[in-house]
């Protein structure tokens, strides 16, 4: 799965037409996702990003400067045991030349969670990820956000507020 995500990503980073990647069976109704047992709530969504379907995550955006945002919600991967850093690692399988400007364990929806920012080559293309990764009853959230090296921090500080207002919510709350 985890690497299915990371094609989705190259294909929304490295693709000229990504909006075009396939259908969400999901709702979203800007703020909230809901798609069957799996419900959470994001941040407010900036303006200049653009929601696009993939197969691989619950919700996916792009912005005009070539900048993707990944948030997907597994359950039920018996991934109770698997390390906080061991799930972060399968999100950036294929990636080469790797620099880890960030690892820290903070609280993020009242559980601890693994946040990374990195650079790292894919396909041979610089880029920067900033990604989040948390357990929360029986679910793993990744929130991932890949932008060009040069366009990063255009886009850091927007993701971050987006990915810090994730909630999970109770089925039919």
């Amino acid at each position: 799965m985890f690497v299915r995500v990371l094609s989705t990503l190259a294909v929304l980073v490295l693709a000229a037409n990504a909006s075009g990647c396939g259908t969400a069976p999901a709702k979203f109704d800007g703020s909230v996702y809901r798609d069957g047992k799996v419900a959470f709530r994001v941040g407010d969504v900036p303006g200049g990003w653009h929601k696009v379907d993939v197969d691989d995550a619950a919700l996916a955006f792009r912005d005009d400067r070539g900048s993707s945002v990944l948030v997907n919600a597994q359950c039920g991967l018996r991934a109770e045991d698997v390390p906080l850093l061991a799930l972060t690692n399968q999100l950036i399988m294929g990636t080469t030349e790797r620099e880890y400007v960030k690892e820290e364990v903070l609280q993020f929806d009242r559980r601890e969670a693994r946040h990374t920012i990195l650079r790292a080559k894919l396909d041979g293309v610089p880029l920067v990820w900033d990604i989040f990764v948390m357990k929360k009853d029986g679910c793993v959230y990744d929130l991932v956000f890949v932008a060009p090296s040069d366009r990063f921090e255009q886009g850091r500080e927007s993701f971050e507020r987006f990915a810090t207002g994730f909630h999970t919510l109770a089925e039919g709350s």
